[in-house]
């Protein structure tokens, strides 16, 4: 079978590849290698798939569906794999293999066409939630995992950058990092976190009615986390003339559901939206950056 990488994840990677990366060239040959290693009957690729990610359908050698998964390193597919080691399947996919091998994840087969996102819009969040709140464990000893504030570290930097070179995001820019500021603070605790959590991240599963898959764990508190679920289905949040005032009932159901800080969450929230939609601005997604800067207004 050829392994070809499906448009989204070429256009996606494409966005972020350090000049010389040749990841996406040499797939096919990767992911042959891995089906073979393992002895796995291939069923298909995902498409559209993800975005920094191929993801296969297989079989194993005794007929388990599976999940074959290569990444690049900057996707860092190792801390993905120590992260689903520690969960071992407790609201997250289960990994299906004991032994490390790079860039390469053999995982649970989970129904990848069937996300919390294809709920009713509140009963999607609830059931995200409560996937998000098991996966909110103390981190192992001498965790392998960014901290919170080493990740928006680098992201403040490149906001910074940017809003120098384009004023018209800079007061925005401005009040992320002032609310970064404050709040790396104080943080109330620090948990292992999926580090990018959303409605399509949660899957449809046999062991579990709901999984979450894909993260880019991360250690640090809990409103970070769950600040990406806030903004979920965007669009439709920015196409409604009461979106600013459903934006804040949202934020303010999810806090105390989850038992979180509600200013905390707005803060993280407005501070991961800013870094989103200066991002997409940066590389040539005006319409993606226009929603997401507009919601961070609201906040």
């Amino acid at each position: 079978m050829v392994f070809e990488p499906p448009k989204r994840l070429v256009r996606a990677l494409g966005e972020t590849a350090p000049d010389g990366d040749d990841w996406l060239e040499k797939l096919p040959e990767a992911a042959q290698r891995a089906v073979a290693l393992r002895e796995l009957t291939v069923e298909r690729v995902q498409v559209p798939g993800g975005r920094s990610s191929l993801v296969v359908l297989v079989r194993t050698a005794d007929g388990t569906p599976a999940v074959l998964k290569l990444a690049p390193g900057r996707a860092r597919p190792e801390a993905e794999r120590a992260a689903l080691a520690h969960w071992g399947g407790r609201g997250a996919v289960q990994l299906l293999e004991p032994f490390a091998t790079e860039g390469v994840l053999l995982l649970e087969r989970l129904h990848p066409d069937v996300s919390v996102r294809s709920l009713p819009e509140a009963k999607a969040l609830l059931e995200a939630a409560g996937t998000l709140r098991r996966l909110w464990v103390e981190p192992p000893a001498d965790f392998p995992f960014e901290t919170v504030a080493e990740r928006t570290g680098r992201q403040a930097e490149a906001m910074r950058a940017r809003a120098q070179a384009d004023p018209e995001v800079a007061p925005l820019v401005g009040l992320a990092l002032a609310a970064r500021e404050e709040l790396l603070a104080a943080p109330p605790e620090h948990r292992l976190l999926h580090g990018t959590f959303r409605q399509s991240k949660v899957l449809s599963g046999e062991r579990m009615p709901w999984l979450a898959v894909g993260p880019d764990p991360v250690v640090g508190e809990c409103a970070f986390d769950l600040a990406r679920l806030v903004r979920d289905r965007v669009e439709d949040l920015i196409a409604q003339p009461s979106g600013a005032a459903t934006t804040r009932r949202r934020i303010k159901r999810l806090a105390e559901s989850l038992d979180v800080d509600q200013e905390r969450l707005r803060g993280w929230t407005l501070f991961r939206a800013v870094e989103s939609g200066v991002r997409a601005r940066r590389v040539g997604r005006p319409r993606d950056a226009e929603v997401l800067l507009e919601f961070a207004g609201w906040l």
